[in-house]
């Protein structure tokens, strides 16, 4: 996906509280046993839903045979006032993909393509010198320390464009993370660290050497869509897993995630609903080939949002509004901002209205054959 503080599938919901769930009964846990390596993005076809749609929209997608989701958590959200968080929305996320046995690959905003943070007014605007690593590494514990569902950690996305024109601040953010790596596995060693990056953007704008320099951590993870520099879809099937191959040979010796992987069925950018599953069925057998270079495969993303939803130019997240900028994924131009939309909204395998597309069994088909 492109730029996560425009796309925002955090599921920044509203959501009506009848009450809220963190640890469920035991008893409404399922025992099922899915791939943990296997995930989705399980999202809500809009930004009002009742805690009751939300659960079965968890349970809907689980039964796909997925062992993972994301969730998005931006940290001014999450710790609004210094040294005080403000769970309600995380524990609802986390307690449905606890009930649903889903792992969780946490994506935590530091580096979000060309735009830091968002952080929370207490820190205000830090550039990268400026970030504290104490404070991060507090709130990262806490976090870790609350939802023992996250098994791995991202905490810059799209983080080729941060550095595309700034590569004189690489040592300075490799040295924050390791520090930051270092400290957050003395409590937590289980919990996997990593970077992820736009392999789209790393291949169409020749940013490789940005990834060796940055290959850090216990993986390196990447997003990936099939498009070009106005995001339309200007890639086969065939062609994107030549795209994915090419991960191997920027990244020879450590483990890959694939944080986000989609194809729009949107024919406003090229897609539909054929080159969609087509897609999907040669993603697995990449995986097959590849599965002990894996370390998590997720799609982008369960269900397709109402148009004109999934690109906000001014996107308010929490008490910070952020102005889209022509960086990384897009410019400031309204045709090339419309169809990022029309891409997003569309890249679900099911429809708003809950009918399956050919892509979603075919997901489903090819989970059985790996189980």
């Amino acid at each position: 996906m492109n730029k996560k503080i425009i796309g925002v599938i955090i599921p920044i919901f509203t959501v009506i509280l009848v009450s809220l769930i963190f640890l469920f009964p035991s008893s409404e846990i399922t025992s099922q046993k899915n791939n943990e390596i296997i995930g989705l993005v399980i999202n809500s076809p809009s930004s009002s839903i009742s805690l009751q749609q939300l659960d079965q929209i968890f349970t809907d997608a689980s039964s796909s045979g997925i062992g993972r989701s994301n969730v998005y958590l931006f940290w001014n959200v999450i710790e609004p006032v210094e040294g005080k968080f403000d769970w309600s929305q995380s524990d609802i996320l986390m307690g449905l993909n606890e009930k649903n046995n889903l792992k969780v690959t946490l994506f935590f905003s530091i580096i979000n393509g060309d735009t830091l943070g968002p952080f929370p007014k207490w820190i205000g605007k830090p550039t990268l010198n400026g970030i504290n690593e104490d404070e991060l590494v507090n709130t990262l514990d806490n976090i870790l320390s609350r939802y023992h569902v996250v098994d791995s950690v991202i905490i810059a996305g799209e983080t080729e464009s941060q550095f595309r024109y700034n590569e004189k601040f690489i040592p300075v953010y490799a040295e924050l993370f390791s520090n930051v790596y270092d400290r957050i596995k003395e409590k937590h060693p289980d919990v996997q660290i990593g970077n992820s990056f736009a392999l789209h953007q790393v291949i169409n704008k020749n940013l490789k050497h940005i990834v060796n320099d940055l290959a850090i951590g216990d993986f390196v993870a990447f997003s990936y869509t099939p498009t070009d520099n106005l995001n339309e879809i200007n890639k086969t099937p065939e062609d994107a897993i030549d795209d994915l191959n090419q991960i191997f040979e920027i990244i020879p010796n450590k483990k890959i995630g694939f944080f986000e992987i989609s194809w729009s069925t949107s024919d406003f950018v090229n897609g539909d609903s054929t080159s969609q599953q087509n897609f999907i069925e040669k993603l697995f057998n990449f995986y097959a080939q590849n599965e002990s270079e894996i370390e998590f495969l997720t799609w982008y993303r369960y269900v397709d949002q109402e148009t004109g939803t999934c690109v906000i130019k001014d996107q308010k997240i929490g008490d910070q509004t952020i102005t889209v900028g022509g960086g990384s994924s897009f410019g400031t131009s309204e045709h090339i901002i419309e169809r990022l939309n029309q891409y997003n909204c569309n890249a679900g395998i099911v429809t708003t209205d809950q009918n399956p597309k050919s892509g979603w069994n075919e997901f489903i088909n090819q989970i059985q054959m790996l189980n």
